[in-house]
């Protein structure tokens, strides 16, 4: 499977005088203008081929079109509204393609986000999960439906100015990153990152900032199990860091009926504990038990819930 990978890229700005101060530098051959509002906007933006080609019959195409009014290594394009694209330099009118700068709109200053989802006004648009305190984590997002050809410029990512490489899925929906601090440091700064994703010519950034700790969330508890019905036990996860007593773990079990979910509110049993064993003293014949972890030391996001169904006859774990 193809992937493709994207590293931390940090560019000045490319503001000279009072004409560009809104035009950007985001990373090579892409220009960023930030305007107010798109609506009725105008500017001029200078490009240049290239010094080689000073003295070349350099021709000018947008998104693939001649643009007859454009000719020579330097020249100012007007971009109007959301107006933005792909310029690129030929030598000659279908002469040999020589370089290309691409224009993308930013809406400032509030961003105005419509290529991703909003997963919850408390997560924003990026959700980020990380097995265990070894660094790695991983960042995801959904775009929405009017925008589902939008793709992903690039990923930045940083702690304290150290940079964090990242390595982009392969259908654009999320980036796997692994940050090189030790484990049993502790978190003073936090990650930063930021996905630039565009939609046409409209460009779009996204920022989650988070410590680790915030994030790391506990596979789910393997091989639990009860040979009574009653005395229920169950391992650590195999990613989760060691030693034990440094990443230490505590559990929260659940009684509910017969035929109700783990996420059911309407419990009979319901506690918090540190051992990976827990007993069961109801009445009822017939019930669901259910366990999940998290970090002791963090409270931080609980693993999924493991369960066995008990009845009469057996226990299905």
């Amino acid at each position: 499977m193809r992937t493709l990978f994207l590293v931390v890229l940090y560019t000045g700005l490319c503001c000279s005088d009072s004409s560009q101060e809104s035009i950007d530098t985001l990373m090579n051959n892409v220009l960023v203008l930030r305007v107010s509002d798109g609506e009725g906007s105008m500017m001029y933006v200078p490009l240049t081929c290239g010094e080689a080609y000073e003295n070349q019959p350099v021709f000018w195409k947008k998104n693939g079109e001649v643009q007859p009014a454009l000719q020579g290594n330097q020249v100012k394009v007007l971009v109007e509204e959301m107006d933005g694209g792909n310029y690129t330099c030929h030598l000659g009118p279908e002469g040999e393609y020589l370089n290309h700068t691409v224009i993308l709109i930013q809406l400032e200053p509030d961003n105005r986000t419509v290529i991703l989802e909003e997963k919850s006004p408390e997560e924003g648009h990026i959700h980020c999960a990380a097995p265990n305190y070894k660094g790695s984590f991983h960042c995801a997002w959904t775009k929405t439906s009017s925008r589902s050809n939008a793709a992903v410029l690039l990923v930045k990512a940083e702690r304290h100015l150290e940079k964090i490489s990242c390595e982009l899925n392969a259908d654009a929906s999320g980036v796997h990153c692994h940050d090189a601090s030790c484990p049993y440091k502790e978190e003073q700064h936090r990650i930063f990152l930021t996905i630039y994703i565009h939609s046409n010519a409209r460009l779009e950034a996204y920022t989650k900032a988070f410590y680790l700790r915030e994030i790391v969330r506990p596979a789910k508890l393997p091989n639990l199990h009860s040979s009574d019905g009653k005395a229920f036990s169950w391992d650590y996860p195999d990613s989760w860091e060691k030693p034990c007593t440094f990443f230490g773990l505590q559990y929260q079990v659940k009684v509910v009926h017969s035929g109700h979910s783990c996420h059911s509110e309407q419990h009979i049993v319901m506690d918090t504990i540190e051992e990976k064993t827990f007993v069961v003293n109801v009445k009822a014949r017939k019930y669901v038990f259910c366990v999940r972890a998290q970090d002791k030391h963090t409270s931080g996001p609980f693993s999924p819930w493991s369960h066995c169904i008990v009845t009469k006859q057996q226990v299905e774990c």
